[in-house]
């Protein structure tokens, strides 16, 4: 069963754990405007389908932990991953063909192919803000969930979905040149760090973006 043939209400369910984490039954119900008891309903249904699962809160002093629920493996694969299995197997055969070479070539092709069409979409922004917010809506457009979200000085670059997945658990290079040309297209003046990876056993990536500081050159008072 697909998102589209879901209990609305479920749907909506695992849309929230995948974007927001593990939640209670409480935090849903207050999230998606229904009640406890709706909430709980469609919970039984995800649990009995193994799409969901339920883990107790850490303590944090007094009274009796929260149950939290969390997707599983079949809850993050109901999200599309973008012909997953085709991927991997022409990442296979261009392995078998030509090799880890060939391999890069492809990852950098593909690098190359995105760093055109983002410095297109990207042409004309002014601030950092406004490439950050930019470089999410293309990349959201592209099926990565994603989202800008202002940290201090810095700026998020989060992505709770990633449809490349199975191609990226074959070939990690297209993670490293996802990284590159984040920091090819937002530019030099700023720093690209990935803090959470996904392949790392996070549950999502999420880029940090932040400006570099200006080293000034001291002046010499001698000729």
């Amino acid at each position: 069963m697909s998102l589209d043939n879901m209990d609305p209400t479920s749907e909506r369910i695992l849309r929230q754990l995948k974007t927001h984490g593990p939640q209670g039954s409480t935090a849903l119900a207050e999230a998606l405007g229904v009640s406890t008891e709706a909430i709980r309903q469609q919970v039984q249904k995800l649990l009995d389908e193994t799409l969901i699962a339920g883990e107790q809160e850490r303590p944090s002093g007094a009274g009796r932990p929260r149950q939290l629920w969390s997707l599983t493996a079949e809850g993050h694969a109901r999200f599309p991953d973008a012909h997953a299995q085709l991927a991997v197997d022409l990442i296979a055969s261009v392995r078998a063909l030509f090799g880890e070479a060939g391999v890069d070539k492809l990852v950098d092709a593909r690098r190359d192919e995105n760093r055109r069409q983002y410095l297109d979409t990207l042409t004309g922004t002014r601030t950092l803000a406004d490439r950050v917010r930019r470089l999410a809506a293309i990349r959201e457009r592209e099926g990565y969930m994603a989202r800008a979200e202002k940290d201090g000085r810095d700026w998020l670059l989060i992505e709770d979905h990633c449809p490349i997945c199975a191609a990226a658990r074959t070939c990690q290079g297209f993670c490293r040149a996802e990284l590159e040309l984040f920091q090819e297209v937002l530019g030099e003046e700023v720093s690209v760090k990935r803090e959470q990876h996904l392949l790392a056993g996070a549950r999502r990536c999420v880029y940090r973006i932040s400006a570099k500081k200006l080293v000034k050159t001291p002046v010499s008072l001698v000729d």
